[in-house]
């Protein structure tokens, strides 16, 4: 299931063409994430190793997680919609096996993305994949 989504994701980045239409499309799935709750946006949930100001937060709800997700910058919060959309709705455990390598080669995001920005991504991910783990 993991792969398909990650495969879907990929495939309407390769329908924009060039990273102009890209960074756009990142910064409209950005401004669709719903808004996060204020009390979510705390030290714990916010990723430390981001130059942007990122919070991620997740919930069990019957065994199946939920995350909602902020940043001060439109970009990487088209990232972190990108994440949010990719891990809501799954087990930790599918969570955890989820390749997310694969997704940001298939998105080319480490040759579009500062070295800066491409480790506060990864701390995103692991950051999420960590409260996965203790929601469940």
């Amino acid at each position: 299931m993991a792969d398909e989504s990650i495969q879907d994701i990929v495939e309407t980045f390769d329908l924009l063409g060039d990273w102009e239409q890209r960074y756009q499309y990142l910064v409209e799935i950005g401004e669709r994430l719903p808004a996060m709750s204020p009390a979510s946006k705390t030290e714990a949930n916010r990723v430390m190793e981001c130059m942007s100001t990122v919070y991620v937060a997740a919930t069990n709800e019957d065994g199946v997680i939920r995350f909602e997700g902020d940043c001060d910058t439109a970009i990487i919060k088209g990232v972190v919609a990108l994440l949010v959309g990719l891990f809501s709705g799954k087990t930790a455990v599918e969570i955890e096996e989820t390749d997310v390598d694969a997704l940001f080669e298939g998105l080319q995001l480490e040759e579009h993305l500062s070295p800066n920005r491409h480790v506060g991504v990864y701390a995103i991910v692991n950051k999420m994949k960590a409260q996965a783990a203790s929601a469940a």
